[in-house]
């Protein structure tokens, strides 16, 4: 059944969401911080993720922050001095709530998603970045691992996701030095997929969310998700595992695209893979 509009809107104060043409708008809203990761805001971010994964208003998850940053990482009052004099039990359950929906959650989203990195991005802020399954970045943005300037290092998983898609000698040379760099060096490392203009970083997350969603959603949620679990697979339990969610897909895919794919290229002549969708819907 589909959502009327009138359906509720998650979200409304440490997280906006907004609906457009099947991409759900989800905004980090703490301006006056630069978006830094709250309790709270964990709390609320992950009420909105739960709800979107189930609305059909959300084809595609784009993330952003509020005016000027994507996010500074983690509110070091909030997040760490406040939950300093908690017991284990609290602290850990505070923690989780983070986790959550920076990476558990969001590395295995059923729904394409979108890192818009419209800003200053720090620290905590790199697990999301790096969950999302892809990313924009503005050329201005301005992005940085400045924990080593603390006296600490980057927790959190922060470390796991910047090794996942940056070599070793830039994620050992950042991390190291604290040093921070801008969109277009983000870009060249492969932190994000490619960085534009700011002025037209909006138009082009459209762009992108709008091929995504052009895409059979169940061969969509099955491709990434399947990418991202097999690199840490051997090649035989890889080719087990990607032969068995193929199969899946032909009982769980209601468009039954394999088939209607094959019959648009063999026996209509309709379809140029690489080139083009298959019809969906046929």
């Amino acid at each position: 059944m589909s959502q009327s509009d009138n359906t509720a809107i998650p979200g409304g104060k440490l997280v906006l969401v907004e609906f457009e043409d099947g991409i759900a708008w989800v905004t980090l809203n703490r301006p006056e911080k630069r978006n830094a990761i709250s309790p709270k805001l964990s709390d609320e971010m992950l009420s909105v993720m739960n709800a979107l994964e189930c609305d059909e208003r959300c084809r595609c998850l784009v993330i952003t922050g509020a005016g000027d940053s994507y996010s500074a990482g983690m509110d070091l009052k909030e997040f760490f001095r406040e939950t300093d004099r908690l017991d284990a039990e609290h602290k850990a359950a505070v923690v989780r709530s983070a986790a959550e929906w920076q990476w558990r959650r969001l590395m295995y989203y059923m729904k394409p998603s979108i890192a818009m990195v419209n800003g200053w991005c720090f620290g905590g802020a790199f697990n999301s970045l790096v969950a999302c399954d892809l990313a924009i970045a503005a050329e201005e943005a301005t992005f940085g691992l400045s924990e080593i300037n603390w006296g600490i290092i980057p927790a959190g998983n922060v470390l796991k996701a910047v090794s996942a898609v940056m070599n070793q000698r830039d994620a050992l040379y950042y991390t190291m030095t604290g040093e921070t760099f801008d969109g277009r060096k983000a870009a060249h490392m492969g932190l994000v997929n490619e960085a534009v203009p700011r002025a037209r970083l909006r138009e082009r997350t459209r762009e992108l969310a709008k091929v995504l969603i052009s895409k059979n959603p169940t061969a969509m949620r099955t491709a990434k998700h399947a990418c991202k679990r097999v690199r840490s697979m051997d090649w035989e339990d890889s080719q087990d595992y990607l032969f068995a969610k193929l199969e899946q897909m032909q009982f769980l895919d209601p468009e039954k695209g394999r088939a209607s794919a094959m019959s648009q290229f063999l026996d209509k002549k309709t379809f140029r893979p690489g080139l083009q969708n298959y019809e969906r819907g046929r």
